[in-house]
């Protein structure tokens, strides 16, 4: 048995409706699939993002594990991007805080960054050579 590839990245969010509208302004794409909690309000909003349609799902806080409390901490997922520092500059421009600055990771071409959404959650992202490998070429910027 062993990882297959990436299927969902879950975020959180007090506020989902605002949360998708944020990731929708920067993903440029509205999202696909609603669910509404009990009490009607907004609780979970899913994308399907990049080449193989990864999905990023936002779920309302209210259901994160317990012994979060909302501050940047985990695991981060990186993104593969074809501009690296335009990504960034969108992402600061639009209100996220950098978490990790622009930094090579060593001198094979894998470059990453990471900063802080709106909402608290740590989003990664990297010009991976690899990454432009397999799926065969960098997309048109």
């Amino acid at each position: 048995m062993s990882l297959r590839g990436f299927a969902t990245l879950n975020i959180w969010a007090d506020d989902v409706a605002a949360a998708e509208s944020w990731y929708a302004e920067f993903l440029g794409t509205p999202a696909y699939f609603h669910r509404n909690g009990p009490d009607g309000k907004l609780a979970y909003a899913e994308f399907r993002v990049g080449d193989f349609e990864a999905e990023l799902g936002i779920i309302d806080r209210r259901w994160a594990p317990a012994g979060t409390d909302g501050q940047p901490a985990g695991a981060i997922m990186h993104w593969h991007v074809d501009d690296l520092e335009g990504t960034v500059e969108r992402l600061l421009a639009l209100g996220a805080k950098q978490h990790m600055p622009i930094t090579a990771q060593g001198d094979q071409g894998f470059v990453t960054a990471s900063v802080v959404d709106p909402f608290g959650n740590v989003l990664g992202v990297m010009y991976n050579p690899h990454y432009v490998e397999i799926t065969g070429a960098a997309r048109p910027q």
